[in-house]
């Protein structure tokens, strides 16, 4: 249609538009409109309808906003229509589907930016928008993804998103048609350039096939592949990698043989090329597939002759710094598996020291780490004795280097120091050199907080702090003896007594020196965008950290409690991982609420309440779920979530302890019958602070079945050897004798009354006063149904145990109490 023709058309349709607006006919005017606008946008009369119609009361804020940024490019307009949608304002759907229909059209828009952000704000606000939206890909989906496609980054993910949700298809059979349609046209658009620029096609490749792999990846032959491992080059921005790696990776699980062929074929085949850009992209693609299916690309890295040509080919042939870049990071990838790093040993370190020394920008740093990587291996195998020396030493003298390279700028020197200091500090002696530099410490703070959300760079860092803090295990006696004879079996003492600077004193210390360094404050800082595996790691951090109770108070007071209570309910896994993370986060806490009033860091009115910390200490009381049902429990957690536990039961309200009762008092019963001597005490010290607690002493005296089994407990562990243990039970009964139903429960026993009597006689006089205490409480009460307790003290002759007791004690609390008894008895 001609030009002429069309300001013709439009004419006409915007003099429709203002009559039909004028007689009510809003939603027509505006259809009329916005046609005219895509006809002639220009026009003067075209422009003066809008105006007129812009300024009709009928009209929506947003339409008149949405037009005015169109059809005036007036950038404003378009701010004002962004903020009004960000607000998550109520939208109308036919007011957002007019404004869909009108932003989406215009393809000569000044700003894309504001354009891409309105867009993906309709269709993120409306239902109705969505729906229209699947509607128009359903009828032309090659022409709708275009025109939104091109509009950008945002409004490209909209269409997964609305893709994937199946809400917005009246049919799943449509859903899916236009899933595997706009799957091919992505497709398209990363073959279309050869390679995906800002990752905006392979975005969404890699969306879809998250989702849907299994229905999607047959689209994707061998052509498409190697678009995709083009785009694993590592020239490219992080984003485009990131998603490259992870279409790779999820195409290369369902795809089986044939994917592993295509990915066999694509590195040698331009290794074979020789060109400095072919190596780039084989080298890269490499060095991303290695994590990914770690066996295939072992067996091509040591392939016969792979790494003899190699060398030479680098050091004389190409001599291109990216393909040195490239094959440095081919060669730390390999790292992974001992066999290629004895082959990079065998035929790389003299190429390796050259680039440490002639080479320039981040490659020395990345050298640097490969050496580390292959070295230390070997060094910590034989370090014991003494051989390697040279290799140990060579290690030894790479860590000022690192540590130099905390200070460069570049986030690829920062990512190298720390990834060579993470394997050197696995050396003791590393871990002494590193600690006493507060100036690295600092810089190790600092490049955690200032690194941008998901950056490698935090977890390498969390994990060189995890080994700077790291105890070591504590092992059973048996463990002990299994370690003593592989040592022997071995010809070596290195396994007959640790390292003194790995024992607890020397670790200890380390610890002290990171929480001063604000380790603590750091994570706090950082808590919000850590990745699940680096909280899995914070986790084992702060577990050490905690292990210091003279280090707890601080840690609380820098936040630690509270970020330990976040992210352990936080953790929804199911993963071994995510078990270990979160046992270990409520760990933590145990252990830092055992050595300060729990109140100060969870107010019982406050946010978080005391309350929410219950439920995550009262997890360790079961057996850790990661651990073998036929191995040694540990029960360090159990034993002290009890001494936290009883801290909590302390408080002055009663909240935590009702909580603490309705969860988990059958476990606390078989815990008080535990053969372990700790774990029996520190649960009878609970069950003593539960008495301060009206449901606590109910559970004891309310004359249930329930209440007569605890109470047979309770006296038994009076009558215990461990006079802990007595006096903790003692304490249990020293109130609730105050109540008849206890009472009435003791009596009924065959030796209860005798059991207390023998607490009076006990030779610590804590426990001697809380078994008088018992006594006079039993003494005391006066009424008839207590008649058959004070004739059974009579028949264990109380009155002359309690009188010599009146007669001898030199303590005149005890003196005046054993009176009290007495006379209770004799009147």
């Amino acid at each position: 249609m001609s030009t002429k023709t069309n300001d013709e058309r439009a004419v006409k349709l915007a003099a429709q538009a203002v009559d039909l607006v004028a007689s009510g006919r809003a939603e027509d005017g505006s259809r009329a409109l916005r046609e005219a606008a895509s006809l002639a946008p220009e026009n003067p009369t075209v422009k003066a309808a809008f105006l007129k119609i812009q300024s009709h009361d009928s009209i929506h804020a947003l339409q008149k906003l949405c037009g005015k940024f169109v059809l005036e490019q007036d950038e404003e307009a378009g701010r004002e229509a962004l903020d009004y949608l960000d607000r998550s304002a109520q939208v109308p759907g036919n007011v957002a589907t007019e404004c869909l229909d009108l932003v989406i059209k215009e393809r000569k828009m000044k700003s894309k930016e504001i354009q891409d952000g309105i867009v993906a704000g309709l269709l993120r606000e409306s239902v109705v928008a969505k729906s229209a939206l699947a509607k128009l890909l359903l009828e032309g989906s090659t022409e709708a993804f275009e025109q939104v496609y091109d509009i950008g980054d945002k409004s490209a993910n909209s269409i997964v998103e609305i893709v994937l949700q199946p809400s917005a298809w009246s049919k799943q059979s449509d859903r899916e048609k236009v899933e595997a349609d706009v799957f091919q046209l992505f497709l398209a658009k990363l073959l279309a350039v050869g390679h995906d620029d800002d990752g905006r096609a392979l975005k969404g490749i890699a969306r879809l096939l998250a989702t849907d792999a299994g229905r999607l990846h047959p689209f994707i032959d061998e052509e498409i592949f190697g678009a995709i491992l083009c785009s694993l080059d590592y020239r490219q921005p992080a984003e485009v990698r990131s998603q490259a790696t992870l279409a790779t990776a999820k195409y290369l699980e369902l795809s089986g043989e044939k994917g592993q062929t295509y990915l066999v074929r694509f590195i040698p085949s331009h290794i074979t090329k020789g060109h400095g850009e072919d190596l780039v992209l084989a080298f890269s693609a490499a060095a991303a597939v290695f994590p990914l299916v770690p066996a295939l690309s072992t067996t091509l890295f040591l392939t016969e002759g792979f790494l003899p040509s190699l060398i030479p080919l680098l050091d004389k042939k190409i001599k291109s710094e990216k393909v040195e870049q490239a094959a440095l990071n081919m060669l730390s990838a390999a790292c992974l598996d001992s066999n290629c790093r004895a082959a990079i040993k065998k035929h790389c370190l003299p190429w390796l020291r050259l680039v440490m020394e002639k080479g320039r920008q981040d490659r020395p740093g990345l050298a640097a780490v490969i050496l580390t990587k292959v070295l230390y291996p070997t060094v910590s195998a034989n370090d014991a004795s003494g051989n390697n020396t040279q290799e140990k030493t060579e290690v030894n003298s790479l860590v000022p280097m690192f540590t130099n390279l905390m200070a460069d700028p570049r986030e690829a020197n920062k990512q190298s120091s720390i990834e060579g200091l993470a394997y050197a500090s696995l050396q003791p002696t590393v871990k002494e050199e590193l600690i006493g530099d507060r100036l690295f410490l600092d810089r190790l703070m600092d490049s955690l907080r200032n690194s941008r959300p998901g950056a490698t760079i935090i977890f390498g860092a969390l994990t060189l702090i995890d080994h700077l803090t790291k105890y070591l295990p504590v092992l059973s006696e048996e463990q002990k003896k299994m370690n003593q004879l592989k040592a022997y079996a071995s010809a070596s003492k290195s396994g007959a007594k640790p390292d003194p600077l790995e024992e607890d004193a020397a670790v200890s210390r380390r610890c002290k020196a990171v929480v001063d360094a604000g380790v603590v404050t750091t994570f706090v800082a950082i808590s919000d965008h850590l990745s699940p595996a680096s909280t899995a790691v914070v986790a084992s951090i702060m577990l050490s950290l905690t292990r210091n109770s003279s280090l707890r108070g601080t840690i609380a007071q820098q936040g630690g409690a509270r970020l330990l209570l976040m992210k352990c309910t936080a953790i929804a896994g199911i993963s071994d991982v995510d078990k270990q993370a979160r046992r270990a986060m409520a760990h933590g806490l145990a252990r830092i609420l055992i050595s300060i009033d729990p109140t100060l860091v969870f107010p019982t009115a406050g946010s978080p309440p005391l309350t929410s910390v219950t439920r995550p200490i009262l997890s360790l009381l079961t057996q850790n779920e990661a651990e073998s049902p036929e191995g040694p429990r540990d029960l360090l957690p159990t034993f002290e979530a009890l001494l936290a536990l009883t801290n909590l039961a302390s408080a002055p309200s009663d909240e935590a302890t009702v909580v603490i009762i309705r969860q988990t008092m059958s476990i606390i019963e078989d815990l008080l019958l535990s053969n372990n001597a700790m774990i029996q005490r520190a649960a009878t010290e609970l069950v003593c602070n539960f008495m301060t607690s009206a449901a606590g002493v109910e559970i004891f005296a309310d004359e249930s079945k329930a209440a007569d089994r605890r109470l047979h407990i309770l006296l038994a562990l009076a009558d215990f050897e461990d006079p802990a243990i007595r006096k903790a039970a003692g304490g249990a009964l020293a109130t609730l004798t105050c109540y008849e139903g206890a009472i009435k429960g003791i009596v009924a026993k065959e030796r209860g009354l005798e059991i207390l009597l023998g607490l009076c006689t006990d030779e610590n006089h804590e426990i001697m006063h809380r078994g008088l205490v018992c006594i006079n409480n039993i003494a005391q009460m006066q009424e008839p149904a207590f008649e058959q307790a004070r004739q059974k003290l009579d028949d264990i002759d109380a009155i002359g145990i309690v009188q010599d007791i009146a007669n001898d004690s030199t303590n005149k609390v005890m003196k005046t109490i054993a009176a009290d008894i007495v006379g209770a008895l004799r009147a």
